[in-house]
């Protein structure tokens, strides 16, 4: 397994609250509000929020550009 096939699987898929914080760098708080508003690709399971990887990515290129 290379570098870059260890570092795809230590990253999960699809993202807890607490992992998008650390991911981006901002508080839980505020990763809560975004997904609440919308403005944030999430997914509500049950009383959780799910965020998949590559939305998150996406959705950062777009908002940086």
């Amino acid at each position: 397994m290379d570098v870059m096939e260890k570092t795809a699987a230590a990253e999960p898929e699809i993202m807890t609250t607490q992992e998008v914080a650390e991911y981006l760098r901002l508080a839980e708080a505020t990763i809560y509000k975004l997904a609440q508003s919308g403005e944030l690709p999430a997914v509500k399971v049950g009383r959780t929020w799910r965020f998949k990887r590559e939305l998150i990515d996406a959705w950062f290129r777009e908002a940086a550009s």
